[in-house]
């Protein structure tokens, strides 16, 4: 439902979606689980490979799109290859030009200057103050379903070591419209999404209204 979601967002009748694996090390097997999903929802469906690069000119390839959708994985490795092959760069000049940019887990983390992620070690949730910044701040995702998460998270904010930011439990997702938080979004209203901020030698952990798409 949140790749509907994002989905509508796009004006236009069929659109032009790309999926970056990076993450993932352009795993096949979730390759093909894409194409399977967007192709059900009329999209014309395209893979940016990192590993196995086939695509020349990767500006032109992503400023053609609609929609680009960043696979999860390990979010450090994902922004040291697109760096060496420029994607941060491109996706920043897709964005400016009104192409809808999501993702989810590693996905999502890339878009903040910061995050938390077990890119290091599985199971461990680090701070990662390396994003793309596209977004301002920090994010944090899988808040209630990996225990590491969220009392690392609050904890990281509280000390400083991370900025304020957002934090998704699975099954939610933050809109920005431009760097402006546009909307919080649940598959089936439970799932929540907060917004964390320091005080003073403590932290706020705001819960924020959601919607859920029909």
């Amino acid at each position: 439902m949140l790749d509907r979601y994002a989905l509508s967002l796009v004006e236009t009748e069929r659109p032009r979606v790309c999926f970056i694996p990076t993450a993932s090390g352009d795993d096949a097997g979730y390759t093909l689980q894409f194409y399977r999903a967007y192709s059900s929802y009329g999209c014309d469906a395209f893979v940016l490979n990192l590993f196995s690069r086939e695509v020349a000119d990767i500006r032109s390839m992503l400023l053609g799109m609609d929609m680009v959708y960043v696979g999860g994985g390990n979010t450090a490795n994902l922004l040291a290859v697109w760096r060496l092959h420029g994607v941060d760069e491109a996706l920043r000049e897709a964005w400016y030009a009104g192409v809808v940019l999501s993702g989810l887990s590693a996905g999502a983390n890339c878009w903040f200057n910061a995050s938390t992620t077990d890119s290091y070690l599985v199971g461990r949730a680090d701070a990662l103050a390396d994003g793309v910044g596209f977004l301002p701040g920090s994010f944090c995702p899988h808040y209630s379903s990996e225990p590491e998460r969220r009392p690392n998270y609050l904890r990281m904010v509280a000390s400083g070591e991370l900025p304020a930011g957002y934090a998704c439990e699975d099954g939610t997702a933050v809109h920005f419209t431009g760097t402006e938080l546009h909307a919080a979004v649940s598959v089936d209203g439970d799932a929540a999404a907060f917004r964390v901020a320091r005080v003073g030698d403590g932290v706020s952990e705001e819960p924020l209204p959601v919607i859920t798409p029909s």
